[in-house]
C-alpha cells in the first residue's frame, strides 16, 4: 500500500481536482483498490464524485480512538475507487490533534487501512497545520501543483520546507505545472524553466468536472487534459516503485 498527498498551501491550484483524478486513475487504470480521503473541510472531492457525506458520524471521529474507520467510507459510483468524505467537523482537527499530542495519529490510522486499499490518496487542506504535518509524516509522496506565476513558485518553497520538517525521512515531492496555457508568455516561461515537471494543460474538459460531477476520464477520455493525467499517474506509479 502507498499513499499520495495532493497538497498545497495556495487555493484556487486544481488541488482537488487533481486529487479526484489521480484516485480515479489509480482505480480504473491501475485497477487498484483506492481510497480517496479528503481532509478538505470543503468536502471539494465528495462534490466532484457526486457524494454527499454521511450525516450519522461526522469526518473528525476517523481520529478518535475506536473509531471503525470503515463505517465512515462511502462507495463511489466507480469499481476500487472509496470516499472517506469530510465535512464541517474538520475545521476543528487541527486543535483536537494538538491536544491529543500524537504526531503519528493519521500515519497509524493509514496502516489499519493498507489491509483493505493499495492506494490512499489525499486531498489536503490548503493551510499550513498539524493536519498536514501529520499527513506528511503519513504520505509516501507528495504532489504539488503549482499554476505557472511567482506566488505559485513561492507557494512551493514553503510546502518544500513544510515537507522537509515533517522529519528525516520526509516523502518525496513531485511538482505539477498546473493549468497550463501556452499561448500565454509566463507560462511558456515556467515550462521552459521547468521542462521536466508534469503538466496538466488548462482546458474545458478540467472545469466541466465540477458540472459533471464526475472525473475527466469518465467523460472525456479522450481529452489533452484527460491523457495529461493518466500520464502523470503513471509518472507517480513509477516513482513509487522505486521508493
Amino acid at each position: 500500500m502507498a499513499s499520495i498527498a495532493v497538497y498545497s498551501v495556495k487555493g484556487g491550484v486544481g488541488k482537488t481536482t487533481l486529487a479526484v483524478n489521480l484516485a480515479w486513475c489509480s482505480a480504473t487504470i491501475s485497477r487498484r483498490k483506492t481510497l480517496l480521503w479528503d481532509l478538505d473541510a470543503a468536502n471539494g472531492s465528495g462534490f466532484l464524485l457526486g457524494i454527499d457525506p454521511k450525516k450519522k458520524r461526522s469526518a473528525d471521529s476517523a481520529f478518535t480512538e475506536g473509531t471503525d474507520l470503515l463505517k465512515l467510507v462511502q462507495a463511489t459510483a466507480y469499481p476500487n475507487l472509496d470516499l472517506l468524505p469530510a465535512d464541517e467537523s474538520i475545521r476543528s482537527l487541527d486543535r483536537y490533534l494538538d491536544r491529543l499530542g500524537k504526531k503519528k495519529r493519521l500515519a497509524k490510522l493509514v496502516e489499519g487501512l493498507a489491509k483493505h486499499y493499495d492506494r490512499i490518496v489525499f486531498d489536503c487542506p490548503p493551510v499550513l497545520n498539524e493536519v498536514s504535518a501529520q499527513v506528511m509524516r503519513a504520505a509516501d509522496l507528495v504532489i504539488v501543483p503549482l499554476p505557472p506565476s511567482p506566488l505559485s513558485a513561492r507557494a512551493f518553497e514553503v510546502v518544500v520546507e513544510e515537507v522537509r520538517g515533517s522529519g528525516k525521512s520526509h516523502p518525496p515531492i513531485l511538482p505539477v505545472l498546473s493549468m497550463l496555457d501556452l499561448r500565454r508568455s509566463l507560462h511558456r516561461q515556467a515550462r521552459e524553466a521547468n521542462p521536466n515537471w508534469p503538466a496538466i494543460p488548462l482546458a474545458s474538459a478540467v472545469e466541466q468536472c465540477a458540472v459533471e460531477r464526475k472525473p475527466i476520464g469518465a467523460f472525456a477520455p479522450r481529452s489533452p487534459a484527460a491523457r495529461a493525467i493518466a500520464q502523470l499517474w503513471t509518472a507517480i506509479e513509477r516513482k513509487l516503485a522505486t521508493r
